[in-house]
């Protein structure tokens, strides 16, 4: 089957069409919205509450997006994956997420079938589809979690000096917010206007802290919660703060260094099994899909997983140096 065969294929338009379909719907439930519901979820992103008969009128237009999510909230993983969008800084509501989850399995499946002609495979690759928006989510985290930390020892030395030349808490962090690069500026940003809508400093500190979970951050909020409660020299604080934070990065960059290629080795010998088996499937389908057909090939394939699995797991472990 060429190329040409696999794009014309009536199945897989269909399947392009219904996602070109649902993207429509989508896009057109977004901007339907009212503005009185812009404004409330914005409000609660930044957590002001509003009033019960200001958030009455706002059910009069609803749509089929809307349903979806009072439905998902109603779900036990609905507040944690709220939560994982927002620390991956991902503009999504976690009905919307579960609509891009759907259709990557869809799609993967799809994509699975067809090149490869196999429906065990087409079914290896929709649980592979499963995995991949959220594998994404983690991967924006992990990244997003490293800049800040990267970023934070200078922004603890620029609130410390703020500090020095007479400027109050606020004004520090508001500094920050317009001085420094993102991610840390858009989060010092959305400090400053949580404290604009009325929020106490210690609360508006606690949200940065539960969208970003560093343990450095952690340090910083602490210290600053604790100097307003009973006094002192915050910026002599601060600053000790900061030359630990920066030494803790430095030891840190030493030590991806060295475990860098460790971590490589770790992926090849993960990846080199799976794409060797596909290029054999490839080509020779007769030979390869004997296991997918024969018990003891299925008993051989998840021992394999299995083992790929776990040491995948222990390669981390090893490099994974805690500072």
């Amino acid at each position: 089957m060429d190329l040409m065969q696999v794009l014309l294929n009536p199945l897989l338009l269909s399947v392009v069409a219904a996602f070109a379909i649902l993207l429509l719907f989508v896009g057109l439930s977004r901007a339907g919205r009212s503005g009185e519901e812009l404004i409330e979820e914005r409000l609660d992103r930044y957590g002001v509450q509003v009033e019960d008969e200001k958030r009455g009128k706002g059910k009069k237009r609803r749509s089929a997006m809307d349903g979806l999510e009072d439905a998902v909230q109603k779900r036990g993983f609905a507040a944690d994956l709220q939560l994982d969008l927002s620390q991956a800084d991902l503009k999504l509501r976690v009905a919307e997420f579960a609509m891009v989850t759907v259709l990557s399995v869809v799609l993967c499946a799809m994509l699975g079938r067809l090149l490869l002609g196999s429906a065990v495979l087409a079914l290896v690759f929709g649980v592979v589809g499963f995995f991949l928006p959220r594998l994404y989510v983690n991967v924006r985290k992990r990244r997003r979690l490293n800049q800040f930390n990267d970023q934070l020892g200078d922004t603890i030395t620029l609130l410390a000096n703020s500090l020095r030349s007479g400027f109050s808490i606020d004004q520090s962090m508001e500094t920050v917010a317009q001085q420094l690069s993102p991610p840390i500026a858009t989060e010092f940003h959305r400090v400053v206007q949580e404290i604009g809508l009325g929020l106490h400093y210690e609360q508006a500190l606690g949200n940065m802290l539960r969208r970003v979970p560093s343990d450095d951050l952690d340090l910083m909020i602490t210290a600053i919660n604790i100097q307003g409660k009973v006094g002192g020299n915050l910026a002599e604080i601060l600053d000790t703060i900061g030359h630990t934070i920066r030494e803790r990065v430095r030891i840190k960059g030493e030590v991806r260094v060295l475990t860098a290629q460790q971590m490589i080795s770790g992926y090849v010998l993960t990846a080199l099994p799976v794409i060797l088996g596909l290029v054999l499937y490839m080509i020779n389908k007769e030979y390869i899909g004997q296991m997918f057909t024969d018990p003891c090939g299925w008993i051989m394939l998840g021992t394999a997983a299995l083992m790929i699995a776990l040491g995948f797991v222990i390669i981390r472990k090893i490099v994974n140096i805690e500072v």
